[in-house]
């Protein structure tokens, strides 16, 4: 084993643990994490194949941690279909080499999500509204995913606000998540990004993510949720900021 291939080995296992430990604080953001900090040390398309096993696995993990995914699935199921149309339509602008303009929308998503959470952006959905809006922000979330691999923006937002109880919103962000990451999964393969062979590093990221995941849910309850979500934005902004300088400087 070379000495750089045990720094990079070393680099993605630290970065999956720091995002299974922000997931299980917070009920997201490992594909964030993971997209902002290796998005700076490779292509996007090779971020995004290396993080589909631990996003799914933590993201079912989620979802299943609930009474209420038949609910959710009958009433979200028209965001999902949204999802995977949109990244299925976008997949081909991250594996196609879309080079520094893929670096450049990764960045941008993460500004957007890191500014909309740091000035604490909030929105009601009325129910009326649901039918026209909830495929309308899945085809969004798919274009956005397809072409950064991050799955946030607007999902985010959008189940935030819907009336929806604490414990449906993370299970209702784990369906949206583990939708994107099979819809990604699926994109990739398509576009000849992602092959059997890149199932073992994928699936060597997945051990950190559940541990970083189990110490984060396990410290959830001894840290301000407030404070530790307000530094989280703080750095993906500092992340997407050096990733759009990266790509136009």
């Amino acid at each position: 084993m070379t000495s750089s291939f045990a720094l990079h080995a070393s680099v993605v296992a630290a970065t999956f643990l720091l995002a299974g430990f922000v997931k299980g604080v917070t009920g997201m953001g490992l594909p964030t994490v993971a997209m902002g900090v290796l998005g700076t040390l490779m292509l996007p398309a090779q971020a995004a194949a290396m993080l589909l096993l631990p996003s799914f696995v933590t993201n079912v993990w989620q979802l299943f941690a609930g009474p209420s995914v038949r609910e959710l699935v009958k009433r979200l199921w028209p965001m999902m279909v949204g999802i995977v149309a949109g990244t299925l339509a976008a997949a081909s602008f991250i594996a196609g080499g879309g080079g520094e303009w893929a670096v450049a929308g990764l960045g941008a998503a993460l500004t957007l999500y890191a500014a909309a959470g740091l000035m604490a952006w909030r929105f009601s959905v009325p129910a009326r509204h649901e039918r026209w809006l909830s495929p309308a922000v899945g085809v969004v979330t798919g274009a956005i995913t397809g072409g950064t691999g991050v799955f946030v923006v607007p999902a985010v937002p959008y189940l935030q606000g819907l009336t929806l109880k604490k414990e449906d919103l993370v299970q209702a962000l784990g369906l949206s998540f583990t939708v994107s990451t099979i819809a990604l999964a699926i994109g990739l393969t398509r576009e000849h990004a992602f092959a059997v062979d890149d199932l073992g590093t994928s699936l060597g990221a997945v051990v950190p993510a559940l541990l970083g995941m189990w110490i984060g849910q396990r410290v959830r309850g001894h840290i301000s949720p407030a404070t530790f979500r307000r530094w989280f934005f703080i750095c993906l902004l500092g992340l997407g900021i050096q990733l759009l300088a990266r790509a136009f400087v």
